[in-house]
Parts: C-alpha cells; sequence; structure tokens
C-alpha cells in the first residue's frame, strides 16, 4: 500500500510503562513530524473519522486487546512489538515507522470467531462476547473431569471427556491450541482447529475442520460451572447454557510489513526447525 496523503493514526497501550519507553516515544514523535495526526484510544468510541489504522503498542496480548475494540469496525491493526514471542506483533518500532513514513505495507485478512451462549440469562452475563480473533475455550473450573458435547453442522461427536475443548483460528494455532497440541496452521488456510485439553481418553486428538462450520458446545461436570476464555478475556458459564461458535461475517485486517512472514515468526520466536545441519 502507497498512500499519497498523510495518514490518521491511532494507537492502543495496555501498559502505562510504555509511555516512558524512549523507542516508542520517538516513533510517535517522528510521526507527528511528519504531519500524520496520531493519537491515543481506549475505546471505541475514541475512534475518529477517517482513521486509516491503529497501532498496537505492547505484545500480542495488547494486539487482541485492540482487536477486540476496532476489529470489527474494519480499521487495519499494526502491531509494534515492545514484548518477547510477537506473532500477530512481530514489528519493532524502527521498522514500523520506516514503513508508515514510505507507505510500504500491506494488509493481510484473518478469520475471527463469532460466540455466543444460548440459555437462561445467558446474554446478560457475559460481557466480552462474541468476538475472538485466536481462540474460544471452555475449561473445568474446578477438580472434576468435564463431558463436553460437540455437534459439527448439527452432527453430534463422541463426547469429550477432558478438562476443556478449544477451537482455535489460523492465527491462534500457534498460541493456546500450539500448547495442547494442535497443528501450526498458515495464516490464510481457510479452516479452524477443535483440540481437546488434558483428554481423559487416549483416542481422541485435535481435528482441523472447515471455518464455515457451525459449532454448538455444551457440558457436564460435578463442578456445576466452566470458565469460558475467548482470546485474553475470562469468564465463567454455567452448565445449562449452550455455546455456538462459527465465523465472523468480517475479517481482522492485519498491516503487514515487507521484511516479515509466517515462517521468519516460526523460526526466530518458537526456533522451528532449528537443526545443527541447518545451520551449516
Amino acid at each position: 500500500m502507497n498512500l499519497l496523503r498523510h495518514m490518521k493514526i491511532g494507537y492502543f497501550i495496555l501498559k502505562d510503562e510504555l509511555r516512558e519507553d524512549p523507542g516508542m516515544r520517538t516513533l510517535l514523535a517522528d510521526l507527528e513530524s511528519a504531519t500524520f495526526e496520531v493519537y491515543e484510544i481506549k475505546t471505541k468510541a475514541d475512534v475518529r473519522p477517517e482513521t486509516d489504522l491503529v497501532l498496537s503498542m505492547g505484545g500480542d496480548g495488547t494486539f487482541l486487546s485492540a482487536a477486540h475494540v476496532v476489529a470489527d469496525i474494519g480499521l487495519p491493526i499494526l502491531g509494534v512489538n515492545f514484548g518477547r514471542i510477537g506473532f500477530l506483533c512481530e514489528n519493532r518500532p524502527e521498522a514500523v515507522r520506516k514503513a508508515l513514513l514510505e507507505g510500504d505495507f500491506s494488509i493481510e485478512y484473518r478469520t475471527v470467531l463469532n460466540a455466543t451462549l444460548k440459555g437462561p440469562e445467558a446474554r446478560k452475563s457475559i460481557g466480552m462476547l462474541p468476538y475472538s480473533v485466536n481462540e474460544v475455550a471452555i475449561h473445568r473450573a474446578g477438580s472434576s473431569v468435564m463431558g463436553i458435547h460437540v455437534c459439527i453442522d448439527g452432527e453430534p461427536l463422541p463426547t469429550y471427556w477432558a478438562d476443556g475443548l478449544l477451537i482455535a483460528t489460523p492465527s491462534g494455532s500457534t498460541a493456546y491450541s500450539l500448547s495442547v497440541g494442535g497443528p501450526i496452521c498458515m495464516p490464510d488456510t481457510k479452516v479452524l482447529v477443535m483440540a481437546p485439553i488434558s483428554p481423559h481418553n487416549l483416542n481422541v486428538r485435535p481435528i482441523v475442520i472447515p471455518e464455515t462450520a457451525k459449532i454448538d458446545i455444551s457440558f457436564e461436570s460435578r463442578d456445576g460451572k466452566a470458565t469460558l476464555s475467548m482470546d485474553n478475556r475470562v469468564e465463567q458459564i454455567q452448565p445449562d447454557w449452550t455455546l455456538h461458535v462459527e465465523m465472523a461475517q468480517f475479517s481482522l485486517k492485519r498491516v503487514r510489513l515487507p521484511e516479515s512472514g509466517f515462517v521468519k515468526a516460526l523460526t526466530s520466536r518458537l526456533f522451528w526447525g532449528e537443526d545443527m545441519r541447518n545451520n551449516e
């Protein structure tokens, strides 16, 4: 993308200590010196008309929070990495400065999940619905194993007996899904990953399903409740509620810089393929 006009850019911060970070202060000052309009956002109401993109200042957790604020209004998000691993938020401040001043970046589209709850008082009780970028998961809330009942497009699966179950997008395949044995998916693949969390039977494994699938999940547990997590947000749910998960009707717009790439992120963040023979 090569913009011929100066941009209007919002920036999103979770950690207040970052405001004093020299890299962040220099980035904002350089953009303002180039006559870009730069301002902070905390909520959707803060977004000014004709804003071009949002800078997420931090790590992947901050990026997910920024996405929860602006993804459904179509604003592209550019992650500026002040954290550690950073798959969604992988760009150093100096690279972001160069790309924005030169207009040298592109937009990629990431699948977003839409989760709804059906049951008594469910909509009133859960405020973090409905969107998630990485995954939607249910977990046990106590010590008891859960029986998790799943239907995909109306077809029931055998009950999962496990500590939980997650549905991940390709973006989330390198996050929680990877930690429970799910596959790594390239960002532009049109799939979802369904993976049990600490299954109590050995003959169930993560399964890859189409992103168009409509998934209904209910559970039983002696604890009488479970935990619902969506990206970095957590709340309690009740056993008489049903969780419905499907692809959202919009995609997350993620700003990509020329030198970034998914395989590069895998090798630099997770040391994927690290082998002394590959260094010869």
